[in-house]
């Protein structure tokens, strides 16, 4: 067995929500005669999922939704799965991974599933023929749902798109734990420094950010948060965290990791500021909150590593891991959230995207939500999986909680 087939053999074993699914997809064929185009972070985790879209009779075309975060051996492996064709590359220039995305537009597919809206803003720009065919999509990731927004403010959004990012089973688990786990451990098998002990700065205290700033605390950090939202920087203070400015906090700071889904968090009037040898690192989904090409065009000198590109800066280094993308991904050794996260929230994909080939026709252009008995069903699998059991609620609760009238 190849390597790419032992890591989605591997991710399998653990995802027993998605093999639930699959199952009931073999015998219904819910996507018989449909193809779906999906940009996601082509990896191990991610082929289970476009298996399982596959068995349930899809025709699936994907590629990368970071030019650093595919796993070529996976990508490789799926190729030689029926129905299914990847894109996707390691390393890919600007102009292959658009050339990528387009061979998936190419296919004129029914159903989009999206990280990071790249797909979707490709056919509402320069592929406006495909918008004949798309009936609806999927949207995995804040910083996509943030531009999904912005579009059906402006009234440019043509089809429904479901946010998969917004339920509570991604925000709880993939966000909080996810993002978490999976960016620290690439932070620190990347640079092999001790966590503990550190000055650890978090930008940004929304899921992401507060499951990052909880684990860094777990492994003996001093966690400092900077925000832009009251109420959420009231919450981190509440939280136990230290908060105050970018500017205050640059001077303090050992790493630095930003999680805001926004530009511009750390720049030109931070970096002198830094401590020689500051750590920054991004787990947003874009490369635009370091500003990577100002250190890149006023460096003196610059030293590169796997992983670890380094800028002298007026005799201070600063090291910036994975070129300032996603760092739980991006680094020569990121793999991406842990499996038993994705589990579920691939299922909430699987499902969301079930929803749209079922009903998409009839929905309104726009962002929606996922229906909450979607969001149960994947808690209540994971839980069946997991051997557990919880209560539930008898006809007098449900009468109670139904009515204005029962009071003291």
């Amino acid at each position: 067995m190849e390597s790419g087939d032992l890591k989605i053999a591997w991710a399998r074993q653990y995802m027993p929500v998605l093999a639930s699914i699959r199952k009931r997809f073999v015998e219904e064929r819910p996507f018989s005669g449909m193809t779906i185009g999906m940009a996601l972070h082509v990896e191990a985790k991610t082929a289970v999922l476009v298996e399982t879209l596959a068995a349930g009779g899809a025709e699936v075309h994907i590629t990368g939704c970071n030019p650093l975060s595919t796993q070529d051996d996976v990508s490789m492996a799926l190729n030689t799965r029926e129905g299914i064709h990847s894109y996707a590359r390691r390393g890919a220039s600007v102009e292959e991974y658009y050339a990528a995305i387009d061979r998936v537009l190419d296919a004129s597919p029914a159903i989009t599933i999206d990280d990071g809206m790249d797909l979707i803003y490709r056919i509402h720009t320069e592929r406006q023929e495909v918008l004949d065919t798309v009936i609806g999509g999927c949207e995995e990731t804040t910083t996509g749902i943030h531009r999904l927004r912005a579009m059906e403010r402006d009234g440019a959004l043509k089809f429904p798109v479901i946010a998969v990012n917004d339920t509570p089973m991604k925000h709880f688990f993939d966000n909080v734990h996810g993002t978490g786990e999976s960016s620290l451990a690439s932070i620190m098998i990347t640079t092999n420094v001790l966590v503990a002990g550190k000055r650890f700065v978090v930008a940004g205290y929304g899921y992401c950010g507060r499951g990052l700033a909880q684990k860094a605390r777990s492994l003996g950090a001093r966690v400092i948060v900077t925000e832009v939202d009251p109420r959420r920087a009231l919450q981190a203070h509440m939280d136990g965290f230290d908060v105050m400015t970018m500017d205050q906090a640059a001077p303090l700071g050992d790493i630095f990791v930003t999680t805001t889904g926004n530009t511009s968090i750390i720049t030109e009037r931070h970096f002198p500021n830094l401590n020689d040898g500051a750590i920054l690192a991004n787990a947003g989904h874009f490369n635009v909150e370091i500003d990577v090409d100002w250190l890149e065009s006023h460096s003196d000198s610059i030293v590169r590593r796997d992983g670890i590109d380094t800028y002298i800066l007026g005799g201070k280094t600063i090291h910036v891991l994975a070129e300032g993308r996603l760092v739980n991904l991006a680094t020569p050794k990121g793999m991406g959230h842990p499996i038993e996260v994705m589990d579920l929230s691939f299922a909430v994909q699987a499902l969301s995207a079930e929803f749209v080939a079922k009903h998409g026709r009839k929905l309104a252009p726009g962002v929606h939500d996922v229906p909450s008995a979607i969001d149960e069903e994947v808690a209540r699998l994971k839980l069946a999986a997991l051997g557990l059991s919880i209560d539930r609620l008898t006809p007098e609760q449900e009468k109670y909680m139904a009515s204005w009238a029962i009071g003291t």
